[in-house]
């Protein structure tokens, strides 16, 4: 019998050839908890917001049209009623904002911020290819990114993926701010973005949240945005009362995480910058959820 473990992937790296097998991970039927996120029920968004918009070719005026869809100069060439026909918005491209910075290469139980980014971006990319939408995105690394234009192709989500595996297996100890990288993508994201995107950002959101704010709100504009926040135990809760050694190393600090105070203060600076998050994506165009990286119920969520 397989356990919840198995059905998520593992480790502190993520391996090319785990990314491209996700291709093939049948979709389970969607649950009522796996479809209620954020500040909005449904994490599985709607293709078609409003009436559609995409224009579709003009014919001439039929008993029963709309009169507002009459196309005036058509009408007055012709000397006749015509109309514009519209259908119904079907395609939205997606792009994928997947951290790979050294904020990311940390997790105290079963596999990494970084592998579970890593594997969340493959399942929402080939989600969306399956449908027939255009994906792409943006990985960011500690010091660079990779840019990748939305296509409806396999060899694109592959190239996204064999991009995401790369700055992944690149992580090790790191002293840098990869702060810098992080704001330079999103630049780049929000300079490919036009109007009626879906944007995922997949991230712990370190930082300065202001400067999250802004980029995400920017984005939100005319995009539809969901914030994937990824987070780990540890970061909420110090572990169970005792002496530790720790060390980054090069340096070595002795921990007591005895200390009552400490406990309570610890996991009200994670839980207050949690809701501060949450509460930056309360706007009517984005979607918020958050993964622990020890969540093994991934096969229930539906991204398209």
């Amino acid at each position: 019998m397989q356990s919840a473990s198995d059905s998520v992937i593992n480790g502190a790296y993520v391996e090319l050839s785990q990314l491209l097998r996700l291709r093939h991970k049948p979709m389970t039927t969607p649950t009522l908890q796996s479809r209620i996120v954020g500040n909005r029920a449904g994490l599985k968004l709607s293709k078609i917001k409003g009436r559609g918009v995409d224009f579709s070719e003009v014919r001439t005026y039929q008993p029963g049209d709309d009169v507002r869809t009459i196309d005036w100069r058509v009408t007055a060439r012709k000397n006749k009623p015509h109309t514009k026909v519209f259908r119904e918005e079907r395609e939205r491209p997606n792009l994928i904002v997947v951290d790979q910075t050294q904020y990311m290469f940390f997790g105290s139980k079963l596999r990494l911020k970084s592998v579970v980014a890593a594997e969340l971006a493959a399942r929402i990319a080939w989600q969306n290819l399956n449908v027939g939408d255009r994906v792409g995105g943006i990985v960011i690394g500690n010091a660079d990114q990779a840019l990748h234009k939305p296509f409806r192709t396999t060899k694109a989500v592959a190239r996204l993926l064999h991009d995401i595996s790369h700055y992944n297996r690149s992580l090790q100890r790191d002293l840098a701010d990869p702060s810098a990288s992080i704001a330079q993508g999103m630049l780049q994201i929000r300079r490919l973005t036009q109007t009626n995107y879906r944007i995922f950002v997949l991230s712990d959101f370190a930082g300065s949240l202001d400067a999250w704010r802004e980029h995400l709100h920017q984005l939100a504009r005319h995009n539809q945005v969901v914030v994937v926040h990824i987070a780990d135990p540890l970061e909420a809760e110090l572990p169970p009362s005792d002496h530790y050694l720790i060390t980054d190393g090069k340096d070595r600090l002795q921990l007591f995480t005895g200390d009552v105070r400490t406990r309570e203060s610890y996991r009200t600076r994670f839980l207050a910058r949690a809701d501060q998050l949450r509460r930056i994506c309360a706007h009517q165009s984005m979607e918020f959820l958050s993964i622990s990286t020890t969540d093994t119920h991934l096969d229930g969520l539906h991204w398209v």
